[in-house]
């Protein structure tokens, strides 16, 4: 049976608001540091205070500030006790807050003068300056990156509370390129992605694919249009899934989204440009919602070239960073060239005409 797109297309709001409806963020787990990176941190444990005691931040000649007053290579002043020689990272000794180069001491036999004077914490690192007492290695609702890694390392911790979605994709044979483009995206945004591909083309072997026993979000890759040999849809339909199919979205517009069961099941084109419109329309939204995550920073620059829309339907824009303006790459269709060029995307909304040339506009950002 040939899947056909129904009269009036779906406004990407009501899909997406369906597709949101009733989902909440899955439950944390414990990660390893290694396997958290790109997740979205769900109330980390608070680290301790690094370091916990004042410590040397140089190699040098730990000493009281008070002991030094009045020192100079030109007036050097006798020490009534050998110094102490620290190396970074040592605990200073009691009675120390100073850390002096190799230079500022002479020693010579038993007796020891200094030559320069020091101030309290020259050379040093207090207590708690690295990480303060109870700080969060990474504020909940943020994705984890190198620095977060970084202040658990040193803390000591080795896991981290995450929230890891699973996402499942079964990709119709011949849209392997877009699948991998999809799944590398997900894997970024810290899922826990597991990937899949139908024996045929043919309705039926979609349908053995698609399996939401052991996931929180479905995609499906390739087979979403009206051509002889799509059949996703179909699959759709005869899996029991209930489910919109057409949206008013340029690109993307034969995407089909619903449910199956209880997971949300969205069936991208196999097309890279259109696939790639729905993941940040659509999917991408969904994510955040599931994986708990604040709201994705925009930046407002001021349009370099108008962007004229259609009435009626959603379209997603593609924008370059130029001389602190948003260049306009592409709108409604998408060459591979301008989604490798992309800094930023932006919606327009179906009642919105476009955006007149120097108007600001909030545009998210391809890369955080």
């Amino acid at each position: 049976m040939t899947q056909r797109l129904p009269p009036s297309l779906t406004p990407l709001d009501t899909a997406l608001a369906a597709l949101l409806r009733g989902v909440d963020p899955v439950m944390p787990i414990e990660l390893p540091l290694a396997e958290a990176a790109g997740c979205i941190a769900a109330g980390t444990p608070l680290l301790p205070a690094r370091p916990p005691r004042d410590i040397a931040a140089v190699d040098g000649w730990a000493l009281g500030a008070n002991d030094l007053v009045g020192a100079s290579s030109y007036s050097p002043l006798p020490l009534t006790e050998l110094p102490v020689w620290v190396d970074a990272g040592d605990v200073l000794p009691a009675g120390c807050d100073c850390v002096l180069d190799i230079d500022a001491v002479e020693l010579s036999g038993p007796l020891a003068q200094a030559l320069a004077e020091g101030v309290p914490g020259q050379g040093v690192a207090r207590a708690g300056s690295d990480i303060a007492q109870n700080t969060p290695a990474a504020a909940a609702g943020c994705p984890i990156d190198a620095v977060a890694l970084l202040l658990a390392r040193v803390a000591g911790a080795d896991k981290m509370s995450v929230r890891r979605p699973r996402l499942r994709i079964v990709n119709v044979p011949g849209a392997t390129a877009t699948m991998q483009m999809i799944a590398g995206l997900a894997r970024a945004a810290g899922f826990d992605v597991a990937a899949d591909e139908a024996a045929l083309r043919d309705a039926t072997s979609i349908a053995e694919a698609l399996d939401v026993s052991a996931c929180d979000l479905l995609l499906t890759i390739g087979g979403s249009g009206v051509g002889r040999a799509d059949a996703t849809v179909t699959a759709l339909a005869q899996r029991g899934a209930r489910f919109v199919h057409g949206l008013a979205l340029q690109p993307g517009r034969t995407a089909a989204t619903g449910r199956l069961g209880k997971v949300p099941v969205l069936a991208l084109p196999g097309s890279p440009g259109p696939a790639h419109a729905v993941w940040l329309a659509l999917v991408l939204p969904l994510m955040d919602r599931l994986s708990g995550r604040q709201p994705r920073r925009t930046a407002p620059l001021p349009l370099a070239r108008k962007i004229a829309s259609s009435v009626g339907i959603a379209e997603v824009a593609l924008l370059a960073e130029e001389h602190q303006a948003w260049m306009p790459l592409a709108v409604g269709e998408w060459p591979l060239q301008a989604v490798a060029r992309a800094d930023a995307w932006l919606l327009i909304p179906a009642n919105h005409e476009g955006f007149a040339v120097g108007e600001s506009v909030d545009a998210y950002l391809m890369r955080e």
